[in-house]
């Protein structure tokens, strides 16, 4: 097992506990005595001998110190340095083991822990091996309890916006606790006190010991199958840490934050505080107090309901005298009804003849807009508009037909004469009249006077077709020889 160029394997010693002068029998230099001459070990002989003789002859070992170094690798074993102001010593601790420790180990951290001491044979290095660790000075408990406090708190299942709101007079309540314990009984005597006749629910856990949080996860998640569940109280007496492990716990913690009711933690005393107080909906500080916040008194109630029946009555009965007193007032303001039905019968007449003028002014005006509408319509008849459309486009064509013609005759009429001039300018209609272009060999450059070629030099002569190669005898200049 390699970590950091280093490498592990099996548990720890501890140093040999061997008298000052005393050699072993088991020491690693041994004479051979047939020939009186030293045994010599090969190296991976020697670090074997080594290993056997510490991990045979110590017994398991405590030692404290502080972390550093501390890596995980994808094995899921811890290997780190233990170290203190004059020394340190390689340390692992295999996953079998890191799985139980319950805080987070990490650098310049002070443990104390038991282990073994072993030798890594291949390298030649003593190392110790955890069996146990735990914080020095503060117990275990109590940093898992912080740690697994802050954990949460930043995932925020202590928020208050998660908390639900207890139900005023609850149909019927669910205990989970211990059935034997004190606490169940104090619960229901102080409910049946406050309300009798409430029903009451006991689902019986453990509160403590091996098998105590699966006990605990499984009670608060049956609570999300039975119908008649409004609120729960999870309940136990004081105790030390440990005895709280159970309500300190990650899984019973997110069972309470996933439960569909709301949850009252009733754990320990009054200074107790656990996980599942910070995750339940509402803590109380003692057992007792959970079951007079989670019920209300009888009298209490019976008190509001008399004195709601009291305001209602009183209500009522004020609402009656102002009744009364409208009906009196109204009825010395009534008129003659025989004479309000002929006021009415007036009114309706008077708006049946306004309704029948403006029904016919209406139908009178949407006919005059039919007409107009009409007129419009006709007027911009798009067919005309397509067909003059149509004769204009007509015409548009044969005048563009005519205009490409004339240019086409003009453009041929100018092209014939371009032709002509450049005919005439041609060198090639020149050659064919009977004249020649006379150029030098190699050069092709045209012979303008005598200055250009030599006598003896050959020269290219070019006529209307083909040409000649011939050569220069003697140059003349307006008739008199060039020498």
């Amino acid at each position: 097992m390699k970590r950091g160029g280093w490498e592990a394997e099996s548990p720890l010693p501890a140093e040999p506990n061997v008298s000052d002068g005393q050699h072993s029998s088991n020491s690693p230099l041994e004479m051979d005595t047939s020939q009186n001459q030293p045994h010599v070990y090969s190296v991976s002989e020697l670090n074997t001998r080594i290993k056997s003789i510490l991990e045979e002859r110590f017994p398991f070992v405590w030692i404290s110190g502080e972390v550093s170094n501390f890596a995980v690798p994808s094995s899921g074993h811890f290997y780190f340095t233990l170290k203190d102001e004059k020394a340190q010593v390689r340390a692992v601790m295999f996953k079998g083991q890191n799985r139980n420790l319950r805080f987070e180990l990490g650098d310049g951290m002070a443990v104390t822990g038991i282990c073994r001491v072993s030798v890594y044979e291949p390298r030649g290095t003593y190392q110790v091996i955890f069996e146990h660790l735990e914080p020095k000075g503060t117990g275990a408990l109590q940093i898992a309890f912080e740690q697994l406090k802050n954990q949460l708190a930043k995932e925020g299942l202590f928020d208050e916006h998660h908390k639900r709101t207890l139900p005023y007079l609850p149909g019927k309540i669910h205990i989970i606790t211990s059935p034997s314990g004190a606490v169940v009984h104090d619960i229901i005597q102080i409910v049946d006190r406050r309300f009798s006749g409430m029903p009451i629910a006991v689902i019986p856990v453990k509160v403590q010991g091996e098998g105590s949080i699966e006990e605990i996860v499984a009670a608060v998640e049956m609570l999300d199958t039975l119908e008649d569940a409004e609120v729960a109280i999870l309940a136990r007496g004081g105790g030390s840490l440990e005895d709280m492990l159970a309500f300190n716990s990650e899984p019973v913690a997110r069972s309470i934050f996933a439960a569909r009711i709301p949850i009252v933690s009733a754990i320990g005393h009054e200074t107790d505080f656990t996980i599942a107080d910070f995750v339940a909906d509402l803590r109380a500080p003692t057992p007792s107090a959970a079951a007079e916040l989670v019920v209300p008194r009888r009298q209490d109630l019976q008190h509001k309901i008399t004195t709601f029946k009291d305001d209602i009555i009183y209500s009522i009965n004020q609402n009656i005298h102002f009744l009364r007193q409208r009906i009196a007032e109204l009825s010395r303001r009534l008129t003659d009804p025989k004479k309000k039905v002929d006021d009415q019968r007036l009114r309706v007449d008077d708006q049946a003849y306004r309704l029948q003028l403006a029904t016919r002014n209406y139908f009178r005006r949407q006919h005059e807009n039919l007409i107009r509408i009409s007129d419009k319509f006709l007027y911009n008849n798009p067919i005309g508009y397509i067909n003059n459309s149509k004769q204009k486009l007509k015409l548009l064509q044969d005048r563009f037909a005519h205009a490409v013609t004339d240019q086409i005759l003009a453009r041929r009429f100018r092209l014939r004469e371009i032709s002509a001039t450049l005919a005439g300018l041609s060198p090639r209609a020149i050659l064919q009249r009977g004249y020649s272009i006379t150029r030098t060999i190699p050069q092709a450059g045209i012979v303008r006077s005598t200055e250009a070629v030599a006598v003896g030099q050959d020269v290219e002569v070019l006529l209307a077709r083909g040409a000649l190669t011939c050569g220069v005898k003697e140059k003349r200049d307006d008739g008199q020889e060039i020498l």
